[in-house]
């Protein structure tokens, strides 16, 4: 796979997770942005805040982790985003979103279509494109060159049919978990389907180069260019899986950009995702070293 540069554009939702153990930021285009500056990228990140505290507070949390904010902005109309986040006795996630948000409304302007029309890659997600006014400015942005990554995420009652075949049609790369896999399988009326053929059958419908699979604790599946590759996963202690697949898709985009072989791709996006499912919160500090050792320890 060729990209014609490393600039990454990551766009979407920029929020406040209301955990139980207290209150952290979130949002899976930001928390990707993140996780691709702990690997040693420098992405840009687009998305828009209310002109109140917590918008205030995300704009120094983004500042305090050395990302620029210059495409995160700021209005006065709509109040910056929550997330009501609870947990389950394993510790997987779920969530309550409340709107209309300010991400909401994030408006195509000049600076950053010409942000779109340089990058190499941009990734987004399929909440962002919830309402008419940030799907538009979204679907402006897919007209590029750029090597586009689609990170699923559904998140009902924002899973509407129409709107995410609308953008699995203008994007390249699709990444989703088991269930999402299940979801699209059934709308493509696949009555009998594996997994391996299941994403075979996406991709092919869609015209995309790869399509990634996340399985949990189970590991993930990647098919590349018509390469299919399959990894068991890293057993780790769980603490929370909140922002473990945006770590395994930043480790992903990286291994994209370091051009490396896909079950090599794959391996560290693993690693990633376990160890960030081992530590409290969507983007914990840790170092490559890390998840080296996840790796060495498997």
């Amino acid at each position: 796979m060729k990209l014609r540069n490393n600039k990454i554009l990551c766009f979407g939702e920029i929020l406040w997770d209301r955990l139980p153990s207290g209150s952290k930021p979130g949002g899976a285009p930001m928390n990707v942005a993140l996780h691709l500056q702990r690997f040693g990228l420098s992405p840009s990140f687009a998305s828009r805040v209310g002109d109140d505290e917590a918008g205030r507070e995300l704009i120094a949390f983004l500042k305090e982790n050395h990302m620029k904010t210059g495409l995160v902005q700021k209005g006065k109309t709509l109040p910056t985003s929550e997330v009501i986040v609870t947990l389950d006795k394993s510790g997987n996630a779920s969530y309550r979103i409340c709107e209309p948000v300010a991400w909401d409304n994030i408006a195509l302007t000049r600076k950053l279509t010409d942000r779109a029309e340089s990058a190499g890659i941009i990734v987004f997600g399929s909440l962002a494109a919830r309402n008419d006014i940030t799907r538009h400015t979204l679907l402006n942005l897919l007209n590029t060159a750029a090597f586009r990554i689609f990170d699923v995420n559904l998140r009902p009652p924002y899973d509407h049919q129409e709107t995410v075949e609308l953008l699995l049609s203008r994007s390249d790369f699709a990444k989703m978990n088991d269930h999402e896999l299940s979801a699209l399988a059934k709308w493509l009326k696949l009555t009998w389907y594996d997994e391996k053929s299941a994403m075979e059958k996406i991709a092919d419908h869609f015209g995309l180069t790869g399509v990634c699979v996340t399985r949990g604790e189970k590991g993930a599946a990647l098919l590349l260019g018509g390469e299919y590759n399959e990894h068991p996963g890293f057993s780790v202690t769980v603490k929370d899986t909140v922002g473990s697949g945006d770590a395994f898709l930043a480790a992903l985009i990286f291994s994209f950009t370091q051009n490396k072989m896909p079950n090599e791709c794959l391996e560290l996006a693993c690693a990633a995702g376990s160890l960030v499912a081992s530590r409290d919160g969507a983007t914990p500090s840790y170092t490559m070293e890390d998840i080296a050792g996840i790796i060495q320890s498997a």
